[in-house]
């Protein structure tokens, strides 16, 4: 049985297959037949295109043809909507204090959250907080009296920094910061010694 179906189904196939090559046959015999457009010839010649003219009217405008006044075009543009305006108070004026100019100007004091350590680590931290400064600088002092390029000298900078900043921080008790800043400060003067 499926032997007389597939048998069936061949003139279908066939049929489809010509009607195709029929279409494609007229389709490529239209595009030959409509020629090159490069070699077509245009509908108007090229070179009485650029003759071609508006007319002019032969007979000048009479002073009767503008008889309506000529209307007055202003524009009247309204005025700008107002800014959005905030109804806060005014800001209290707080007088300048007087300058004085033997004082210096003192920063005042930012609170810092200082950890409550034990006697023991306290000591440790202070301990080695000194090992780090001391380190510090010996490795400063051994640049004293050289020249320094740029790189060398922000190192040599960083470095002193460090150092003050962890020495005020030993001053506010904070030996954990102190530590730390020490270290740093260590650590970049042991790479500004290797390089000099």
């Amino acid at each position: 049985m499926k032997m007389t179906e597939t048998l069936a189904l061949l003139p279908r196939a066939a049929s489809r297959v010509r009607t195709r090559i029929l279409f494609g046959a007229v389709g490529s015999v239209a595009i030959l037949l409509s020629g090159c457009a490069e070699q077509k010839k245009a509908a108007i010649p090229w070179r009485t295109a650029v003759l071609v003219r508006p007319i002019v009217p032969q007979h000048p405008p009479e002073a009767g043809d503008f008889d309506e006044p000529v209307p007055d075009l202003r524009l009247e543009i309204p005025p700008p909507a107002p800014l959005a305006t905030r109804n806060a108070p005014a800001r209290p004026r707080i007088a300048a204090p007087p300058a004085n100019q033997n004082a210096t100007a003192v920063k005042p004091e930012t609170p810092q959250i200082v950890p409550e350590l034990s006697t023991q680590e306290s000591a440790s931290l202070q301990r080695q907080t000194e090992q780090s400064i001391s380190a510090a600088e010996r490795n400063l002092a051994a640049t004293a009296g050289k020249s320094l390029n740029a790189v060398q000298s922000d190192l040599a900078s960083k470095v002193r920094s460090f150092v003050s900043d962890a020495r005020e921080a030993g001053k506010a008790g904070d030996w954990a910061r102190a530590r730390d800043l020490a270290r740093k400060a260590q650590v970049l003067s042991e790479e500004l010694a290797q390089n000099l």
